[in-house]
């Protein structure tokens, strides 16, 4: 009986490419690979850091969409999602009042909004075009405001509408939403997290 034949042998070329594939659908954000190399080095001598541990660093990205006229007619929420999707490419969760407000015809449960929370390779994602690509697409654009920490080395702006995105088109819009993004860092102050998020590229006013 004859003998099976062998299977060619996978040449050298071939039998990296799947580990290539994987590499490469795995990349590193650039903005987190420069953080690692370039900015941690500069803010442990720059903040005069005992412990590379101690380094202040990114920790999550909220994006808050508030839709007020959801209270009104809650169909107005679905292209909100939709939007919000789109800018942060993650599912956003639908945020609902926590109490009872008469005055604006609030009722408690209701849905008024609209919120992603980032973290990881997707946050540096999203940081990076913010301070390259959204916030220079702002008419008139002079920086964010310094002022804007709570404290405890977060920082929340405010931004007017989602046509400063790139993935939102303007034929398809309906109503302007504004909305707000939090940037919640691992500093011990706020004078930490202005130096981190000045180095990673944060157009702050002069």
């Amino acid at each position: 009986m004859a003998k099976d034949k062998k299977a060619p042998k996978e040449t050298a070329q071939e039998s990296k490419a799947p580990e290539q594939a994987r590499h490469s659908a795995k990349e590193r954000p650039r903005l987190r690979a420069r953080f690692e190399k370039e900015v941690a080095p500069v803010l442990l001598k720059e903040l005069d850091l005992k412990n590379a541990m101690a380094v202040p660093r990114l920790n999550k990205i909220v994006v808050n969409m508030g839709v007020g006229e959801a209270t009104q007619n809650s169909k107005v929420l679905d292209p909100a999602v939709n939007e919000l999707g789109q800018i942060t490419g993650q599912k956003p969760v639908v945020t609902r009042a926590r109490k009872s407000i008469a005055a604006f015809k609030v009722r408690e449960g209701q849905a008024i909004g609209a919120m992603v929370t980032l973290r990881g390779d997707r946050m540096y994602e999203f940081f990076d075009r913010l301070v390259n690509i959204v916030l220079p697409r702002v008419r008139d654009f002079r920086g964010v405001s310094t002022k804007s920490f709570d404290g405890r080395g977060n920082y929340t702006l405010g931004l007017h509408d989602q046509l400063i995105f790139p993935e939102i088109s303007y034929e398809k819009v309906g109503n302007l939403k504004g909305m707000n993004v939090t940037i919640v860092t691992t500093a011990a102050n706020d004078n930490q997290a202005r130096t981190l998020l000045k180095h990673l590229g944060m157009p702050f006013r002069q």
